[in-house]
């Protein structure tokens, strides 16, 4: 019985992550790219046909945030290969990730 505890444990964890990273970073970038639509406005934005939409000013800041999250998840996993590639370890001592030895 414990196995199957500590199976179910590590499946939900596996399930949470494969979500975040699968779906999430993907969905993270599309509403990146929403959010550079409706900073544009116009024809860039969808909607009914001959109607004209004013650019938004918060569209592209917005957007920006949302590829800097992107961007950010994509160097940490590159940094987390790359340090266990060299037989080390990241560990958050503050805010910046460091590269530690095991």
């Amino acid at each position: 019985m414990q196995q199957l505890l500590a199976a179910l444990d590590a499946s939900w964890k596996v399930l949470l992550v494969g979500l975040l990273l699968g779906a999430g970073l993907p969905s993270i970038y599309a509403l990146g790219i929403r959010a550079l639509a409706w900073g544009a406005g116009g024809e860039a934005e969808v909607h009914a046909p001959g109607v004209m939409l004013p650019a938004h000013k918060l569209g592209r800041p917005i957007a920006y945030v949302l590829f800097g999250i992107v961007i950010l998840a994509v160097l940490l996993g590159i940094g987390y290969i790359v340090a266990h590639g060299l037989g080390m370890t990241i560990t958050f001592n503050g805010i910046i990730p460091v590269f530690t030895p095991k």
